[in-house]
């Protein structure tokens, strides 16, 4: 399965009720072997700009991106399982069959015109709350869209020993093949935000420590700077690959609209703006209000 048809079959199911929709994704996504998943990975992080804001595509697209997460948590001889639905929760538990520990998975993925992100985008603190009595909370995101600088999802993922991993990291330790076993334990993986922490004043808290991090996971995984940059190389050029795409998509929108009449240009826009939805949910309000509920 490639990331074309990963698309189709989501296209195929948006339409479904939303749990049977995401038990066929998971069926088809879990179904795959571990190579299979190493191309997905790469392509996973960026929503396309077809997909049509807060629509049943995008929330399906979300969790299919949840769904490889803990596919890929499994190729590395995790047990794992997905919540059937969003709740106040995170969306993935995972257990090691070796080491007694567990720990709450979460994903994200943007889109690559999405610029203002902030703190609650990343719900690093939700993170920490969802952990519960598990031992590790765990949450992946482009390593790109991460803040370079300083933030405070990075003060909150201290505070709360939120690991903040990437798609990028998962795709090096996939094509390493690291896979936990009762001689190795991938504990400190996810235990970063602790470790890293244990040396952070609280001056430093907001900094972003992903350098570090980056340099501590090489040790655990066992690879060179060298070869784990060349993994993020293949990444850049995906993502850029993507970008590209994404940009030609947009520029066949603004010919296409520059190609509509008066009233088709009109009728799409209030389309766009939904302001019949948004009257409609105004009414069901009056309506409800004046029934006396």
């Amino acid at each position: 399965m490639d990331f074309q048809y990963l698309r189709q079959q989501i296209k195929t199911y948006k339409d479904d009720d939303f749990i049977n929709a995401s038990m066929k994704m998971q069926e088809a996504v879990f179904a795959l072997d571990r190579s299979e998943i190493i191309h997905l990975i790469n392509e996973i992080s960026v929503i396309p700009e077809d997909i049509a804001h807060d629509s049943s595509e995008e929330k399906l697209y979300s969790k299919t991106s949840d769904i490889l997460f803990a596919k890929a948590l499994e190729c590395m001889n995790l047990e794992v399982g997905v919540l059937r639905e969003r709740a106040d929760s995170a969306d993935i538990i995972a257990r090691s069959k070796y080491h007694g520990y567990s720990l709450v998975g979460d994903a994200k993925v943007f889109r690559l015109s999405r610029t203002a992100k902030n703190a609650k985008d990343f719900k690093v603190d939700s993170m920490a709350k969802w952990r519960g009595d598990n031992d590790f909370s765990v949450l992946v995101c482009p390593y790109f869209q991460y803040p370079t600088k300083t933030s405070q999802i990075y003060k909150e993922a201290l505070n709360g020993n939120v690991m903040l991993f990437s798609w990028e990291w998962l795709y090096v330790m996939l094509n390493e093949n690291i896979r936990e076993t009762a001689a190795k334990s991938l504990k400190d993986v996810w235990n970063q935000s602790e470790i890293i922490g244990a040396n952070v004043t609280v001056p430093e808290q907001k900094n972003c420590f992903l350098t570090e991090q980056d340099n501590n996971l090489r040790g655990i995984i066992g690879i060179t700077k060298e070869k784990s940059d060349s993994y993020f190389s293949d990444a850049k050029a995906i993502l850029c690959g993507r970008g590209r795409n994404e940009i030609s998509y947009y520029e066949d929108e603004i010919e296409r609209v520059r190609q509509l009449g008066r009233d088709e240009a009109i009728d799409e826009l209030l389309s766009r703006m939904k302001l019949d939805s948004k009257i409609r949910t105004i009414q069901n309000f009056i309506k409800k209000i004046s029934n006396g509920h």
